[in-house]
Parts: structure tokens; sequence; C-alpha cells
């Protein structure tokens, strides 16, 4: 930021995993981190240990499936904070099934946790980022929606379709300042399904934070649209 404000972030799926390792890097990094996600335990044991440092989070117990429990994101975030700087949209599902396995059912909890509540949160959010004429939208998206697999008729069609909502709304939302940067792991260390490989060679969810924080870095004339990442040695 170039003056003296402290920048808020909402990150969803912030419990576990990646969404965990990315709010704690932003709090790391100077942010006022909103945390969010559906396990009142887990949320509730990391704002413990952010708080135990000293950094600024705010727990938000909410299904972001849900359209009032989205506006009630985005205000307590505001009467927290006064501003929403950053929004990760990185909460997901993987079901990785073939297409005559997978019920419709199935597809939709995908198709809603994956691309309708990123829409709808971004949709929340966007208004007061256009008013203070600044901000960014993190999609933690997947190399998933890059390439095609058996088993991911559901999973990839839903990658595929955030990459492609996320590309149109970069174009329309930069004439604001407000930056798009969309994530696409390969296979990242935990427990987010079975297909997921484990250990140490593959990348970790500190990983995909780091990235995120790189392209927050960079110079507000400068959006880093999209990066991949993958293991080395897969």
């Amino acid at each position: 930021m170039s003056d003296n404000h402290t920048p808020t972030a909402i990150v969803t799926g912030a419990s576990r995993g990646i969404g965990r390792a990315i709010a704690t890097a932003l709090a790391e990094h100077g942010y006022r981190v909103a945390i969010v996600a559906r396990t009142p335990q887990l949320l509730d044991e990391l704002h413990r240990s952010l708080s135990d440092r000293g950094f600024h989070a705010f727990p938000i117990v909410a299904d972001i499936t849900d359209d009032d429990a989205i506006e009630r994101i985005v205000s307590t975030t505001l009467d927290w904070s006064g501003s929403i700087d950053v929004l990760v949209n990185n909460a997901g599902i993987g079901i990785f099934k073939s297409a005559v396995e997978m019920t419709p059912d199935e597809f939709d909890a995908m198709w809603l946790l994956n691309i309708r509540a990123p829409f709808v949160l971004t949709h929340a959010v966007l208004p007061h980022m256009i008013a203070a004429q600044r901000g960014t939208i993190v999609n933690i998206a997947s190399l998933a929606g890059k390439n095609s697999f058996a088993g991911g008729t559901g999973y990839a069609a839903t990658k595929w379709a955030l990459r492609g909502w996320a590309s149109s709304l970069m174009l329309e939302v930069r004439q604001h300042n407000i930056r798009v940067v969309t994530i696409c792991p390969g296979s990242v260390d935990t427990n987010f399904s079975t297909m997921t490989k484990r250990g140490d060679h593959i990348t970790q969810p500190d990983d995909i934070a780091a990235a995120v924080v790189f392209a927050l870095s960079a110079p507000e004339r400068t959006m880093i649209s999209e990066i991949d990442i993958r293991p080395t040695r897969p």
C-alpha cells in the first residue's frame, strides 16, 4: 500500500490446508485477516494461534454457499476493520468420480462451493473495492482447470469455470485499480482428496501462500494475473 492504510484480507476455507497457510502468511506480512470457515473448533484454534503471536485476526464461522452468510461476512468484516482490500476465494471441494458414477447432488455441491460461492462473495465485496479504487481478488483454482483427466468431469469443470470467470472479471475491474489473481496449484501436500500425493517433495501449503504474498506485493501498477504451481519432482 502506498499510504499508512493497514490492509484487510478475507480468506475463505481458512481453518486448514492452503487456506490456513494463506491466512497465516498474510497476517505475518501485516494484514488484518478475517478468517472464514465452517468448522468452529479449527477456526478458533487458528484464531488463538494468530492472536497469541500478536496478529489481528477475526474469525467468522460461515457456510459460503449460503448467500445470507456471505452478506454477514462482508458486513462484519467492514464493521471490524473498515475496509476489504483483499479477498482470497480459497474454499473448495473435490469429488473425483467418473461421470457415470457421480450423482447430480455431488456435482451441485462442487459447483456451489467452487464457483458460485466465489462469484457471490466477490459480487458483495466489489462495490467496496470500487469505491476505494483499489483491491485484489485472489482465486485458488487448480491445474485441473487447465488439464483434463479421468475422474475430473465434475471437479475440473468447476476449476475451468473459475478460471474463465476470473479472466473475464479481470478485464471488467482493472479500470478501478482492482487486480484479479488466479493461483493454479498442482499436487499439494494436504488432506484435500484421496487423489492428492503426499510427502516433503510435493508442494506444501506454505508454498501456495508464498505465491499469494508474491502476487500481492507487486507494485499496484502491476498485476500478476495467473500463477501455475507444481512440484519440481512429481
